[in-house]
């Protein structure tokens, strides 16, 4: 028996994720690539599925975090050429059978990668240089560029594929100096590694925000994440929620306050006769925080707005939904067109990506076409 069948799903829209795609397209020439984050299960909305749909959408990069990820997606038939951000050092054996293309952020990575294609007679491997522009996580600075020039001009065993950086701030107008600032050091630094290779890799900066707001740096490439998942940079452009967390009602009871409280330490009140509670099967194991428990979120079941009652438990919480006419089987819609996903990350205090990132594999993905 499928969750889908009788508990709780997560739709992937189809038509609005193609929808997204072509928006972010149109902001880009003809022959600038589009590379697309797939990373973290596709944020949380089914890597395997989403890279599917990207693949027929006419994507020409995946990009996900680690090696597992890119061993997943070759396994389940998707051939795009995947980049592995967090390739680490431990995994590049696993990384070159996958066919999957290492990050390289730093030396002591790339020499290992050498030593590993020379001991199996592979020259001409693909690589992505990822250069560090002010974020400070990954990537080599700029004082350390001629190093790095010097060790790839006598390594035949790797190709510089990409060359590549990341902003930090692309999304806040206020910030815009220091963005900037991110991409004249990236010019510089990646045109002297450049200048250095005898070829020319493509280049990459720019993310969801950055298509949006600094176009005119696409160079040749760009990477698309939480954009394509329907979270816009733009408040004027409204993109298209893909993802929708749907369960059904399991229970529904009438109750007073002769009843008592609903639900784990008792802070679900009932202050009225004629109460009506639905039970539904998502809990925090679901990525429902607690804190949305208690009244501080709604839902929306036969199109009304629906609050939150008492904490929420593990596996399911409790809806007050009094006035509504519910009956067990209802579908309930936890986020997707309404509520929205950003605004329960209100709530939260915190970005749609960890809300997103927080629906576990328990729950089924479906693509709706």
């Amino acid at each position: 028996m499928k969750r889908e069948d009788e508990f709780s799903r997560l739709e992937l829209h189809l038509p609005s994720c193609v929808e997204n795609y072509r928006y972010f397209r149109s902001l880009l020439e003809p022959e600038t690539r589009l590379l697309v984050l797939v990373k973290a299960n596709a944020y949380g909305h089914g890597a395997v599925e989403f890279a599917a749909m990207m693949q027929s959408a006419g994507a020409d990069y995946l990009a996900v975090a680690y090696p597992v990820e890119g061993m997943e997606l070759r396994s389940s038939g998707i051939s795009l050429p995947v980049i592995v951000l967090t390739a680490g050092t431990d995994f590049f054996e696993q990384i070159i059978d996958a066919r999957l293309e290492p990050s390289i952020p730093n030396l002591d990575a790339l020499e290992k990668l050498a030593g590993v294609l020379r001991r199996r007679g592979i020259k001409d491997f693909p690589v992505h240089i990822k250069l560090d522009t002010g974020m400070h996580r990954l990537g080599f600075m700029s004082g350390e560029i001629d190093a790095l020039s010097d060790f790839l001009e006598g390594c035949p065993e790797v190709k510089v594929r990409s060359v590549f950086s990341h902003l930090s701030v692309a999304e806040d107008p206020t910030q815009d100096d220091f963005t900037l600032g991110q991409i004249s050091l990236f010019e510089r630094n990646s045109e002297r590694l450049i200048s250095r290779l005898g070829y020319r890799p493509m280049r990459h900066i720019l993310n969801s925000a950055g298509i949006q707001r600094f176009p005119q740096y696409q160079f040749d490439m760009v990477r698309l994440g939480i954009g394509i998942y329907g979270i816009s940079a733009l408040p004027e452009v409204r993109l298209k929620p893909v993802a929708s967390l749907k369960c059904k009602v399991l229970q529904v009871k009438q109750l007073g306050p002769a009843d008592g409280d609903v639900g784990y330490g008792r802070f679900g009140h009932i202050v009225s006769e004629g109460t009506t509670i639905a039970t539904i099967p998502v809990g925090y194991a679901d990525g429902i925080d607690r804190r949305l428990g208690r009244g501080a979120a709604s839902f929306s079941v036969r199109g009304k707005r629906v609050p939150t009652i008492g904490n929420i438990c593990m596996d399911m919480c409790m809806l007050d939904v009094t006035g509504v006419d519910v009956q067990v089987g209802d579908t309930v819609t936890v986020f997707g067109d309404d509520p929205t996903v950003a605004e329960l990350a209100d709530i939260l205090g915190t970005i749609p990506y960890e809300v997103m990132t927080s629906i576990p594999r328990r729950i089924d993905r479906v693509i709706v076409r």
